[in-house]
């Protein structure tokens, strides 16, 4: 089944495009006829040195590429790319100088700061002496418990610059969740806040960094004041000091970057660990790099743009949104909630930093869309040429809400990756018609397929597993604690040998686009029939009455029944009126069999630090198992919902 049409690119934005761009420059250099952006995927897929060697070169990257550009493994993990090279993230994030702008960041509460691309070098460079003065060589793990500020993007790209390894959380995790993560890195430094700022409240976390900082006692504490008051940190933890007081011996000169191997480890990053401890996953630095083929070809990011994308130190967008500036672009950070003091706080700044590209989250625009506000009324949005929409399915409704309350000629691109590659399998493209509710293809260089239980492709429109044929540079190089690879190799590779395995339930569309139907593992299977928790939150999105909805499959007796959570709008009553028209409106978008047995409404839903809802948890709660790590949840409390719940001992209605 096609979906509609709902963007075009025009001829001459297809023509100016990078993909295109970098179309011909690979037909030039390589005697080819590739016609549109399918061949060059095809090509991509087929010719992985070829493919990675041109976008190296068209990227720009800074360093020594060698002679070798892939060689392939025994198994698909242990192939390699541009295993000569040598490199440096940092030297290829700093390429360009001057007094433009590199990062702009705005709070919640209106506080504002900027770094010019030469500001940017100078803050690096004094960050970078005082590191190495500190000890911090080659290896060494940074680990940093910041708000998404200036100073956090500052010491990466320091970090990088010398070969430490960086990993980092936002400050709302509680102690356990940071100790968990940062533990298993062992950091010889950590950076923390005083506190942070959300929905209108400041949070200070003295007692929290006493505790973290008492359950790593190799790492020396360094203070960023966010709130403006680190004495109680600063008289809690010995040997503790400030930023200001850590790098005020150093003046800046030029950054001085050490090239390092292609493989050598850039940062950390976790897992939600909602299902237990967070893995450890360990990325290479030319990886990260390499994945300018988002930034520069499915995003279309160019020099002098201003790119937006919604994160905190805890997601991989973060670590994705810091590297946009090896295109020359400037990105724009923000820190606490987007809607505080009001949902138009984003588009606010927004038009007034010219975004050109607005990153969410699915469940950001489902919320505005429900809030009712309209951001193109009143607010100069002319600069954006894209919303990027990841972290869970775009429902159609918003594919609609998008193109017509925020910019009709916008090009609106819902992508699909995850933490484990720091990037995307499914993603936009600038060059393809936009169709609702599908995302429009797979990255290039990766031969993304959808595959029944034995590994096998399945036609358009089957449902089945998301798998990736190819190697592809930004596996990670493993798990922290992993040493002999076992718990990698079962995480991605021993389910389907010789493919990535994703673990998302998807299906290919008749037009080479991609539809994910949620986690595989939440997939509901009523009936014997696997059913994903996307295909139903699309139908109960539409209902304005509905801020938020969890779906999970309960156990009864030999057969699993769909139980159906929402959390309504202030003063919406769940009478048999409502019920029988949500489960009719459910009959007719989905099926009858995605009709819930039971629907109950609850006060809130738990949870992750992100945003996304955690419907794993909720279904180890209904069954009285224990959940893994409760402090990976924003809002913990809400799991209490579900215990006991007296609705779940009842039949359901027909």
């Amino acid at each position: 089944m096609t979906s509609r049409i709902v963007w075009e690119p025009s001829e001459a934005s297809i023509a100016a495009s990078a993909v295109t761009r970098f179309r011909l420059a690979v037909n030039a250099r390589f005697g080819l006829a590739l016609v549109d952006s399918l061949d060059l995927h095809r090509w991509s897929v087929e010719n992985l040195a070829g493919f990675h060697d041109a976008l190296w070169d068209f990227a720009g990257m800074v360093g020594e590429k060698g002679g070798r550009v892939f060689v392939p493994g025994e198994r698909l993990e242990q192939a390699r790319f541009f295993p000569d090279a040598r490199l440096n993230v940092a030297e290829n994030l700093l390429k360009r100088t001057g007094p433009d702008d590199a990062i702009v960041f705005r709070g919640e509460d209106g506080a504002t700061a900027r770094l010019s691309w030469d500001e940017l070098h100078a803050l690096v460079s004094r960050i970078q002496q005082a590191l190495r003065a500190a000890g911090v060589g080659t290896g060494d793990r940074i680990a940093a418990y910041l708000p998404n500020i200036p100073e956090a993007t500052a010491l990466l790209i320091a970090c990088a610059s010398i070969g430490a390894v960086f990993c980092s959380a936002s400050p709302d995790y509680g102690v356990s969740g940071a100790v968990d993560r940062f533990a298993q890195a062992a950091p010889k430094l950590l950076f923390v806040c005083d506190g942070y700022r959300y929905a209108g409240k400041a949070h200070r976390i003295g007692d929290k960094v006493a505790q973290i900082a008492a359950a790593l006692p190799g790492a020396r504490v360094v203070v960023v004041p966010f709130l403006g008051a680190p004495e109680e940190i600063l008289a809690a933890v010995a040997g503790s000091t400030t930023l200001a007081a850590f790098i005020e011996p150093f003046e800046a000169r030029p950054v001085d970057y050490v090239r390092l191997s292609f493989d050598h480890p850039l940062y950390i990053l976790f897992s939600s660990g909602t299902t237990g401890k967070p893995k450890a996953i360990v990325h290479r630095a030319g990886a990260i790099l390499l994945q300018a083929k988002e930034q520069l070809l499915h995003c279309d990011i160019r020099p002098g743009d201003r790119v937006f994308y919604f994160s905190t130190l805890t997601w991989m967008v973060w670590n994705w949104h810091v590297a946009v500036l090896q295109t020359g672009a400037a990105i724009m950070l923000f820190d606490g909630s987007p809607f505080h003091p009001d949902p138009a706080m984003l588009w606010d700044y927004a038009a007034a930093e010219g975004f050109t590209l607005f990153g969410t989250s699915a469940r950001y625009l489902d919320t505005l869309r429900k809030s009712g506000l309209r951001p193109a009324e009143g607010r100069d949005l002319s600069a954006l040429r894209m919303v990027s929409s990841t972290g869970s399915p775009l429902a159609p409704v918003n594919y609609a809400f998008v193109h017509e309350a925020v910019k009709r000629d916008v090009h609106l691109a819902s992508v699909s990756g995850g933490t484990d590659i720091v990037g995307c399998f499914v993603t936009g493209d600038p060059t393809r018609p936009v169709r609702d509710g599908e995302i429009q293809g797979p990255s290039l260089g990766m031969a993304v397929a959808v595959v029944d239980e034995s590994g096998r492709p399945v036609p358009p429109d089957v449902k089945g597993e998301l798998v990736c044929a190819t190697p592809f540079p930004s596996i990670p190089l493993g798990f922290l604690g992993d040493a002999d690879g076992s718990r990698f190799r079962a995480a991605y590779f021993d389910r389907f040998p010789g493919l990535w395995h994703h673990g998302d339930f998807a299906s290919v569309t008749e037009t080479g686009g991609f539809i994910i139907y949620g986690r595989s593992d939440a997939t509901l299977n009523a009936g014997g029939v696997r059913i994903g928790t996307a295909e139903i939150y699309a139908e109960v999105e539409r209902i304005p009455e509905i801020l938020e909805a969890l779906a999970i499959g309960q156990e009864v007796g030999h057969d699993t029944r769909i139980v159906l959570f929402v959390r309504l709008a202030p003063g919406v009553d769940f009478d048999a009126a409502f019920e029988k028209r949500l489960r009719g409106a459910i009959r007719a978008g989905a099926s009858p069999r995605h009709v819930p047995e039971i629907i109950v409404p609850v006060a809130d839903l738990p949870r992750t630090k992100n945003g996304k809802i955690v419907e794993l948890a909720v279904r180890d709660v209904v069954h009285g198992r224990p959940v893994g790590n409760v402090d990976a949840l924003a809002n913990p409390e809400a799991l209490d919902i579900f215990r006991n719940m007296p609705e779940l001992s009842r039949n359901g209605a027909p």
